[in-house]
C-alpha cells in the first residue's frame, strides 16, 4: 500500500474526525469497517498478505502453543463485545483481542468518557468496562463458531490455525463486591473460555474502583489459580493460555514480583502494559488535560515505559515466558523496539485509530 494512504487518512482525521465526539466516531468506524469486510479481504488483504511474504517465515510467531502469522495483533478495548473479529483480522491484525467482558452487562461510566490528545497522538478512556457480559459474549462467540465451520478447528474454535487468533478479556464487574471478585472471574472463564485461544485476565485498569489492588502479588495469586481451574474445568482436554495484563504504573520491583508470579503459579505470559494514570511529558496544554480529568493515557507518551516493561519482565523471566507488548506503538520502527526490548507479540490500539484501516499493513510493511 503506498504512503499516500495513510496520509489520506492522516488529514482526514485530523480535519474532519478529530471534531466528532470520538465513541461516536469510533461506533461509526468500527460499522463501517465490519460492512466492508469483503471488500476489505480483496483491498487491504493482499497487501498484508504481501508483507508478511517480504517478512518470510519469520514472520510466523509461535507462542502460547499457537501460531501467529505474524507478531501485530489488536488490544483489547477496541472490539469489547466480540462483533467483528474477522473485519478486524481483514484488515491484517494476526491476532484480535476482545473485551474487557465482565461476568454481569454493564453500561460503563458516564459520557463522555474517550477524549483525544491529538498533539501528543494519544487518548484517555474512563470507558468502565461498558460491554454486553460474558453470557451474551459467550453465545455471539459460538453463533461466530458455527457459521465459519469449517474454517476453524474440529473443535468449533480457532487454535491458531484457524482465520485469526482470538484472545479474551476479562475484568471485574463494578459492581461486584471486592470479596467477590474471584467469583466473577470464575464466571466469566467458564463461559468463555471454550471460545478463546488464550485468555486474558485484567487486573490493571484505572477504571474500575479497587480493580488495580488486584495486582498486588498476595491477591493476584488466588485469582489466577482461580481462573486457572475454572477455565481447565469447561475445556477438557485442550488447557487455554491464561495471561495477565500489568499497568504501566506499577513500580519496577512490583513489575519484577509479577514476573516471579507467573513462574511461580504457570502462567503463560504477560501483556504489558495496560493504559497509564500517568500525565507526566504531554505537550497538550496542562489545562485541556486538567478539565478532562481521570481515564487511562494510551498512545505515544506511554511507548517508553511500555517498553522498559518489557525489558524487565525479559530480563526477568527469561526466553521461554510469552510477553506481548502493547503501549505506544505508532509506527514499524516502534514495533521493532518492542520486539528488540523482548516482546514476542504485539498489540495496537490508539496507533491504529490514528492511523487508520491501513495502519497494520502499513507497520507489517515496515517491519518487512
Amino acid at each position: 500500500m503506498s504512503s499516500a494512504r495513510p496520509r489520506v487518512y492522516s488529514t482526514l482525521f485530523d480535519h474532519v474526525l478529530s471534531r466528532t465526539d470520538p465513541e461516536r466516531i469510533h461506533h461509526h468506524a468500527f460499522r463501517a469497517i465490519r460492512a466492508a469486510e469483503p471488500a476489505t479481504r480483496r483491498l487491504l488483504g493482499g497487501e498484508s498478505a504481501l508483507a508478511r511474504r517480504r517478512v518470510g517465515a519469520r514472520s510466523q510467531v509461535r507462542a502460547l502453543g499457537l501460531t501467529f502469522p505474524h507478531p501485530l495483533g489488536l488490544a483489547a478495548g477496541f472490539d469489547k463485545n466480540g462483533i467483528g473479529i474477522d473485519a478486524l483480522a481483514a484488515l491484517g491484525f494476526g491476532h484480535v483481542e476482545i473485551g474487557t467482558v465482565t461476568g454481569e452487562p454493564q453500561p460503563g461510566n458516564p459520557r463522555p468518557r474517550l477524549f483525544r490528545l491529538k498533539d501528543d497522538r494519544a487518548i484517555i478512556n474512563r470507558m468502565g468496562f461498558n460491554n454486553d457480559g460474558a453470557e451474551v459474549v459467550a453465545r455471539r462467540l459460538a453463533a461466530r463458531e458455527r457459521r465459519l465451520g469449517g474454517e476453524v478447528a474440529p473443535s468449533g474454535r480457532g487454535t491458531g490455525a484457524g482465520p485469526v487468533v482470538v484472545g479474551i478479556n476479562i475484568g471485574k464487574t463494578k459492581v461486584v463486591p471486592e470479596e467477590d471478585a474471584i467469583l466473577d472471574y470464575e464466571k466469566s472463564a467458564g463461559l468463555l473460555a471454550p471460545h478463546a485461544d488464550y485468555l486474558v485476565v485484567n487486573v490493571s485498569s484505572p477504571n474500575t474502583p479497587g480493580l488495580r489492588d488486584l495486582q498486588a502479588v498476595e491477591r493476584l495469586r488466588p485469582l489466577l489459580d482461580a481462573v486457572r481451574r475454572r477455565a481447565d474445568e469447561v475445556t477438557g482436554d485442550r488447557r487455554v493460555p491464561l495471561l495477565v495484563k500489568i499497568a504501566p504504573d506499577l513500580s519496577d520491583d512490583d513489575v519484577l514480583a509479577v514476573g516471579d508470579l507467573a513462574l511461580a503459579v504457570g502462567l503463560d505470559g504477560i501483556i504489558a502494559t495496560n493504559t497509564t494514570i500517568s500525565r507526566e511529558g504531554l505537550v497538550t496544554e496542562r489545562s485541556q488535560v486538567d478539565q478532562i480529568g481521570a481515564g487511562g493515557l494510551s498512545g505515544r507518551p506511554l511507548a517508553q515505559r511500555a517498553e522498559d516493561v518489557v525489558r524487565l519482565l525479559r530480563g526477568r523471566v527469561g526466553p521461554d515466558l510469552t510477553l506481548m507488548g502493547v503501549g505506544g506503538i505508532s509506527t514499524a520502527e516502534d514495533a521493532r523496539r518492542r520486539l528488540d526490548a523482548g516482546a514476542d507479540l504485539l498489540q495496537g490500539y490508539t496507533g491504529f485509530v490514528y492511523g487508520g484501516p491501513a495502519w497494520p499493513s502499513h507497520v507489517l510493511r515496515g517491519l518487512a
